[in-house]
């Protein structure tokens, strides 16, 4: 179903919700206790010397109810903050942090090789922008983790333990395990976790701090003013029971919350594949592995509920990240009995790229027409955020169809640019110089010799290719400078505005790279919009643009925005005329609609597909339209099979 995608959205952003109500619910038993602690060390609490009855009456001042709410709210959330901000860099910044090293593509080592063309096919065929790969050279166990705000600045983190041991078929599962966590929301989740468990965490060391100077400093005070020194240290003692308390029932928290994202994870990953004994196998050389999936990283705590496994031991299954190993292998194969092969053995790498899949062709660079043509469509979003196994054989076939100099190109921060130059330069000769001598002169000179050889092959690409080429230079394109980066978007758009106009391909080019490429795209979109009647406006531009694709005339553009229409419930809506549906105004529309709902999401893609598809026919420049509408929307769409 294609609410699927949409229903795990918005239960993530519930969860996300949850998850900050019980902490919250936490960070007000730490101002009780606080509060309490503050009221019997400083002396507000008293007893009556003839009943010995205690009087707490003084514990409601407002200034010890100022101090303790203040104080709180500073250290929590300043230490929350901190953590939050250290991870602003995104995905790569945690797995530098648990010791990670990035893989670059060429690289000669074959496992490593594998491993980048695994997540590779990954991201292509779940429409997700190709993330970096870091591998934990030091760690020995069977595990990996994904991280990041967004797809935009998500990182796949795999083990060294994981890339040798196991075979492509449960890498495979691995990796796809890992994808489903960056589709179903459980990454930005992840971090939140990290941020607001450190800030509860920051409590427990102060108190620490104040204890240990307490000891070096009040000794000598003692002395001098008798028992001076103990409300300190009573103070220091009481800060330290209550982060450990405070961190006791977060551990608690995140344990529940990542066991249940993991279970998810494991169906995801079974149904993108459609082979669980590939993520079964994996589990299973986890349990006959001494090492297991442990990661010996000293950060590795602070990140345990990230992880494909357990990655760290634990004395009760009540603070576990992740469900009992046995159980998660069991729901995937009803018919294990209970044995472990052995681990420790290590696989012979593929030396092979991604093999060839016949028949995978998609739309062949021309149009799709007649009844087919709409199940195309309607299929692909059906299949946002939950790819299945024809999607990752189309992803190989349409990564080995493409010219070797071309895709070898796109994998590195010189040829990247190039090869997004030559997609955009224009068929006109004329113009074509024109955009040519702008590059001479503005871009690097090995990067416009580089586009100059390039042109001839990108020319000659089908429709169906160009956006899969487009989605392998990002990671390349990531690695840019900021005033590489500053450069390259100047000549983006040059090239696009050097025949005054922007056509479709143009747009959705632009759309994917400013997604993906820009670290504004990695913010926390927050939902404002609930019903379609409340981004009527957005949604009636949206469909109008959509309407006039393909050189409708006025009746076929009309009859395209009534099925849309009919899709979304928006009866009194008016097909907006050709030269008020800019591509500027889109821009700000697509902005917009990406603060919806995610079941508002779900509506306005199938009024969407209505719409192109209203006249039987479904051109490529279409479907390439479709899925940059989609991915400006944060639903990345898979490639859309034949």
């Amino acid at each position: 179903m294609a609410t699927d995608f949409f229903q795990r959205q918005e239960h993530a952003r519930r969860s996300s919700t949850r998850l900050v109500v019980l902490l919250g619910l936490a960070v007000l038993a730490i101002v009780a206790s606080l509060e309490l602690l503050l009221a019997a060390t400083m002396g507000y609490v008293s007893r009556n010397p003839d009943t010995g009855a205690v009087n707490w009456a003084a514990v409601t001042d407002p200034s010890l109810i100022f101090v303790s709410v203040v104080g709180t709210l500073l250290v929590v959330g300043g230490g929350s903050l901190y953590k939050i901000a250290s991870l602003r860099a995104g995905g790569g910044a945690v797995a530098e942090q648990l010791g990670g090293r990035l893989l670059t593509v060429g690289t000669a080592d074959p496992v490593e090789q594998r491993l980048l063309n695994v997540v590779e096919e990954m991201a292509i065929a779940s429409g997700t922008p190709t993330p970096p790969v870091y591998l934990l050279d030091h760690e020995d166990g069977i595990n990996a983790f994904a991280a990041g705000f967004s797809p935009a600045d998500a990182v796949i983190g795999v083990t060294r333990g994981t890339a040798t041991r196991l075979d492509r078929d449960e890498l495979q599962g691995v990796i796809a395990h890992e994808f489903s966590h960056i589709l179903n929301g459980d990454m930005r989740l992840n971090l939140r976790l990290m941020g607001l468990l450190h800030g509860i965490l920051v409590i427990g060391m102060l108190g620490y701090f104040v204890l240990r100077m307490s000891f070096f400093t009040g000794g000598s005070r003692r002395s001098r003013d008798g028992n001076s020194g103990l409300p300190i240290m009573a103070i220091g003692a009481g800060l330290a029971v209550i982060g450990f308390a405070g961190t006791f029932f977060g551990n608690l928290i995140k344990a529940a919350v990542s066991r249940q994202r993991e279970f998810l994870a494991d169906a995801s990953a079974v149904q993108f594949t459609r082979q669980p004994e590939g993520i079964a196998g994996a589990l299973k050389k986890i349990g006959g592995f001494s090492t297991g999936s442990a990661v010996k990283n000293p950060n590795a705590p602070e990140a345990s509920h990230m992880f494909f496994g357990r990655a760290t031991s634990g004395f009760s299954a009540m603070f576990s990240t992740h469900p009992p190993l046995a159980e998660r292998i069991r729901r995937i194969d009803p018919s294990w009995e209970g044995e472990f092969p052995d681990g420790a053995s290590r696989v012979d790498a593929e030396l092979s790229g991604p093999a060839s899949t016949p028949g995978a062709s998609g739309f062949a660079g021309g149009t799709a027409s007649g009844s087919s043509a709409a199940a195309q469509v309607a299929s692909a979003v059906d299949s946002i955020g939950r790819p299945g196994p024809a999607h990752i054989r189309q992803a190989a076939h349409l990564i080995s169809s493409l010219p070797p100099d071309l895709a070898a190109a796109a994998r590195e921060p010189y040829g990247a640019r190039a090869v997004i130059y030559s997609l955009l330069l224009d068929g006109d000769d004329a113009i074509r110089r024109e955009q040519l001598a702008h590059l001479k002169t503005t871009a690097d000179r090995g990067v416009f010799e580089e586009t100059r050889r390039l042109t001839p092959m990108a020319t000659t690409l089908t429709a169906t290719l160009r956006l899969p080429l487009l989605e392998i230079t990002i990671p390349a394109l990531r690695a840019l400078s900021a005033a590489q980066r500053d450069v390259f978007d100047r000549n983006i758009i040059a090239l696009m505005e050097a025949d005054n106009r922007v056509d479709l391909f143009e747009w959705s080019l632009h759309r994917i790279l400013l997604r993906d490429l820009n670290p504004d795209a990695a913010r926390t979109v927050r939902v404002r919009h609930r019903t379609v009647e409340a981004v009527a406006d957005q949604c009636t531009l949206l469909m109008s643009a959509l309407a006039y694709v393909g050189q409708r005339d006025a009746s076929s553009a009309e009859h395209a925005f009534e099925q849309a229409l009919v899709t979304l419930g928006l009866p009194q809506a008016q097909l907006r005329p050709r030269e008020h549906c800019g591509l500027a105004d889109l821009d700000k529309a697509l902005h917009q609609l990406d603060e919806a709902a995610p079941e508002v999401k779900r509506l306005l893609l199938e009024a969407a597909v209505a719409c192109i598809t209203a006249d039987d026919r479904v051109t490529a420049a279409e479907a390439e339209l479709l899925r940059a509408v989609a991915a400006s929307i944060s639903c990345p769409m898979p490639p859309i099979l034949q």
